[in-house]
């Protein structure tokens, strides 16, 4: 599969434009060496070989979208200047179009007025909403799903904050029984709801723990990191848009750019809806920030220095495709959970195979039907390497018997857990595809002798 190479006549046209904009400084031309960096650009090429096809359709393995051409450019054309939105003095154009970009981020998930900013990724976005979240509520703990990311209860910890997991249901969601239960002793005071989980992609009730909220004092932190777009979506099942049509009515939120939001890495991103949370941000540095009448995206957030980049690719990219509902950009992630529906469907008719639930959002995670749980797993990473031998890429998770016993893969349960395969449908493409995956799925599942 070639990658787009023309585009790159367009790239050299808007470096024209923007040096437009710098003609009045004295020249300082720097020489370029082209013979002297093509050995070392040119091995760099051939040691990137050694991955993953991440940009192509048979690529289904991890929540690994390709950037859109105009995130790609827009990206590339700004490293001239190479701002830093830390501060308007390093990067007063960037700041202000990471403004804008995330007020459109904000108004998506209903949001008028808002704080927020872009940060290196999910992790540190949820980081900075359990870190405002404990200042909000000192001595209280954090709670979220057995199924909510792995990160939660190591970033509590970095925090000082007690952490609790809530039991999920057989669809990986959070049980608000369970959770009710937990609030009981007053010690929570934070519940993280996931849209999205990393696993199955699983969808947490929120409008059922917002009702909790309303008879216990907790705060809530949506990590919509892989979820999030899909707010845009137009073809979710009945629950899981209940659960994105109450989002507006969290305290904050999570959403990575660089996963659905056609993002180069790293473009993570966090709101909070009530813009006084800023005061917890507050600290002085007089060399930096110069203006104290607009606060500049470093008083606002905890990193210091960051790409100004890659504000200027997502708000290229928002320019090109506006978050709006119907739009192109919808369309793109309609498109793939079109295809992660169909994948499903033609899962449940083979009879090699055990699909868990119907995918939420986009990921599909089925298991390989065996007389026992451990030979179950032991065909996954069999049927796992035979598909990567094809130019099939799918991913391995290890789920508990409780999610899996409803959908009956194995007799006998000599183990507590199932390797399964899963495939992160997150590409538009995916859905024209699918035929030739699942022609390539089938090959690797006869070579395996199964």
């Amino acid at each position: 599969m070639p990658f787009d190479r023309e585009s790159l006549a367009l790239l050299d046209e808007a470096l024209a434009v923007l040096a437009e904009g710098f003609r009045h400084l004295p020249d300082a031309r720097q020489t370029v060496d082209i013979a002297a960096l093509r050995e070392p650009l040119l091995a760099a090429a051939r040691r990137l070989q050694d991955n993953a096809p991440y940009h192509h359709p048979l690529y289904l393995g991890h929540m690994q979208k390709p950037p859109h051409p105009i995130a790609r450019l827009a990206y590339t054309l700004a490293l001239w200047l190479n701002p830093n939105n830390h501060a308007y003095d390093g990067g007063r154009a960037s700041s202000i179009m990471e403004q804008e970009a995330i007020g459109e981020i904000a108004r998506m998930v209903g949001w008028t007025s808002s704080q927020g900013h872009l940060c290196s990724g999910g992790t540190l976005a949820n980081f900075e909403a359990l870190w405002v979240a404990r200042e909000q509520h000192p001595g209280k703990g954090i709670a979220t799903s057995s199924q909510a990311h792995y990160t939660h209860e190591r970033l509590s910890g970095v925090l000082g904050t007690s952490f609790r997991s809530i039991a999920v249901d057989v669809r990986g969601r959070m049980d608000p029984a369970a959770l009710e239960d937990a609030l009981q002793d007053g010690t929570i005071g934070t519940v993280v709801a996931t849209l999205g989980t990393t696993a199955t992609g699983a969808v947490d009730p929120l409008d059922r723990i917002l009702d909790l909220r309303a008879r216990h004092a907790f705060r809530i932190h949506v990590d919509a990191v892989y979820g999030g777009y899909f707010t845009l979506a137009d073809n979710l099942d009945a629950e899981t848009r209940q659960a994105f049509d109450c989002v507006a009515q969290a305290d904050s939120i999570a959403i990575d750019p660089h996963k659905h939001g056609l993002q180069p890495y790293g473009c993570g991103c966090v709101l909070f809806r009530d813009p006084a949370v800023r005061h917890h941000y507050r600290h002085d540095s007089p060399y930096t920030y110069l203006n104290p009448d607009d606060p500049h995206l470093g008083e606002i957030s905890l990193e210091c220095s960051r790409p100004g980049a890659a504000a200027v690719a997502l708000w290229a990219t928002q320019r090109l495709l506006p978050l709006e509902s119907g739009g192109t950009f919808a369309q793109g992630l309609a498109s793939g959970r079109m295809a992660a529906l169909a994948l499903h469907r033609s899962l449940a008719e083979d009879t090699r195979f055990v699909p868990l639930f119907p995918p939420q959002l986009d990921i599909v995670v089925w298991a390989v039907r065996a007389d026992t749980a451990s030979q179950a797993s032991l065909r996954a990473h069999a049927l796992h390497a035979a598909a990567r031998k094809r130019d099939l890429h799918l991913s391995l998770v290890t789920l508990p018997k409780a999610m899996l016993e409803p959908s009956d893969p194995v007799r006998a349960w000599d183990t507590e857990t199932i390797v399964c395969l899963r495939a992160c449908v997150m590409k538009p493409e995916h859905r024209e595809w699918m035929s030739e995956i699942l022609t390539r799925l089938d090959a690797a599942v006869r070579s395996t002798g199964h």
